[in-house]
């Protein structure tokens, strides 16, 4: 499959005959365009939402909750066990439509939607084990317990770099929790938005239970701050930049709702003097420039022994020299284009700040041209900080394939330089040293200040089977595996009092 395939495309998923889908549409304040960044040309218009039509799909939204959220779990996880069967009917036209909107290749657009797959499935074990305690009573003849209950209608809002998994993250697990689900996708890929909106809408549809998957596509100033003030939504799930986060946390917040943030990551990676550096460096590359730097997980600082830091780096240079550029959808690409020409500017912008902060560009840090395409390619950079250790742009994260290279000599040094940012997504080190990797892991917190932190292992690329999410400006949420259900249901405790006595805890007396 080729970029040529646009129409292809959009036609094996129905898309070229979709409501909201016009093709050929010029861009308007009633009409969004999604473009393929490998060429720069518009796939197809996007109608956008209204106040009224957004009302109206809330509206129904909340409807269907208070059906949905009597069906039985174990009954709603056979719904969703149906979507995920569904989606790997498309997978490949799903992969496909994420590489030709957001510029991923071929594996990672197909991996993205296997991530939907798997929470699914994840989701239809869970559906028979949204268990609550029994806890002893103080009192006799009581029985004390807790259960879980459905939320209400979840908000979700995506960011573009995974149009397809975050959405299947939140609206999996809150669909066998029994709530319905609103997502607003980025408007830079909602073309992946309705067509997988479609299918599970569809399936639930078929299955008796419309309206559980909902979907809203518009501006922040139509749709982004409608959503986030409107009290039907007691949950809202937002995944973006530190600074969206800050006003969807204080908006939320002002109506006593609840937020699921996943905002910017600024992820480091340690090589230790011990380390098994030919493992290191596939992680390190795939981190640094996979999904061309635009995951939230990639690794964007490396944090490298001294010993070992220039012939480390000579290796990193030598294989970005070989990393093949192109149309995602083509064998043999390993990195796509970024998003759009902002994203561009953006990369530009860092690599001349990291100059002008003393860094030494060792590889990349141009626009790049591609033969037959004139899409949003840049080089992937890597960029020596000063002696100094001072490179403030590093602080900062950039979404571009751009890998900044620090120095250490001691553990404790490097995690202060890991640690020593706003954001705590994902962290890693290499090493074969026992002690090094219990430092870094080390249960009192003094070690990684991370939500995820791995061992020989790189920052990007999380399973589905834990808990995915960050501290500090990364917002604190947790989606996908582990116990994350319980973020979209609300737990209450019980007292049963089955015997006939008027006890009270705390051996008070009121008689």
């Amino acid at each position: 499959m080729s970029i040529a395939t646009n129409a292809e495309v959009l036609k094996s998923l129905k898309l070229d005959a979709h409501p909201r889908v016009v093709i050929g549409a010029a861009p308007s304040d009633a009409v969004a365009i999604s473009e393929n960044p490998t060429t720069g040309q518009p796939i197809a218009g996007v109608k956008l939402d209204t106040a009224e039509s957004y009302e109206r799909t809330v509206a129904q939204s909340a409807e269907a909750f208070k059906q949905w959220r009597s069906v039985p779990a174990p009954a709603r996880g056979q719904v969703v066990r149906a979507i995920g069967d569904e989606l790997r009917k498309h997978k490949d036209a799903l992969g496909a439509l994420v590489s030709l909107e957001v510029g991923k290749i071929r594996s990672e657009g197909l991996g993205e939607v296997q991530e939907t797959i798997d929470i699914a499935d994840f989701a239809v074990g869970l559906s028979r084990q949204l268990h609550g305690l029994t806890m002893p009573s103080e009192r006799p003849q009581h029985r004390l317990m807790e259960q879980w209950l459905p939320l209400g209608p979840i908000g979700v809002i995506t960011a573009f770099n995974f149009p397809n998994a975050v959405w299947g993250w939140n609206a999996m697990l809150a669909a066998v929790c029994g709530d319905t689900t609103v997502w607003k996708p980025s408007l830079l890929a909602p073309l992946t938005a309705i067509a997988t909106n479609a299918i599970a809408d569809r399936v639930a549809t078929e299955m008796g239970h419309p309206g559980v998957f909902s979907l809203v596509i518009g501006s922040d100033p139509v749709v982004g701050e409608r959503m986030i003030a409107d009290r039907r939504f007691p949950l809202i799930s937002a995944t973006g930049s530190c600074r969206m986060g800050k006003r969807v946390g204080q908006v939320v917040a002002e109506r006593f709702g609840r937020c699921l943030l996943e905002l910017g990551g600024n992820n480091a990676l340690i090589v230790s003097a011990s380390a098994d550096l030919d493992l290191a460096a596939k992680a390190v590359v795939f981190g640094a420039v996979g999904t061309a730097g635009q995951r939230c997980t990639s690794t964007r600082r490396l944090i490298v022994h001294r010993s070992i830091a220039r012939s480390f780096t000579e290796t990193l240079v030598n294989a970005y020299k070989t990393i093949r550029l192109g149309d995602p959808l083509a064998e043999g690409t390993l990195v796509g284009p970024l998003v759009n020409a902002q994203a561009v500017e953006q990369y530009q912008h860092a690599i001349a700040s990291a100059k002008d902060q003393g860094g030494t560009l060792l590889v990349g840090g141009k626009r790049a041209s591609v033969p037959g395409l004139s899409g949003h390619f840049v080089e992937p950079a890597i960029i020596r900080a000063p002696a100094s250790g001072k490179l403030p742009i590093a602080s900062a994260e950039t979404f571009a394939p751009i890998l900044y290279v620090f120095e250490y000599d001691t553990l404790d040094e490097a995690l202060a330089i890991q640690n020593g940012v706003d954001q705590g997504l994902s962290s890693a080190i290499f090493t074969n040293d026992l002690r090094e990797s219990g430092r870094f892991l080390n249960p009192d917190g003094s070690g990684s200040d991370c939500g995820i932190a791995n061992v020989n292992a790189g920052t990007s690329g999380a399973e589905i089977g834990g808990a995915f999410g960050g501290e500090k400006e990364t917002g604190g949420g947790r989606e996908s595996g582990s116990d994350s259900w319980k973020a979209y249901m609300r737990r209450q405790t019980i007292t049963v009092n089955f015997g006939s006595s008027f006890a009270l805890a705390q051996g008070i007396r009121f008689e």
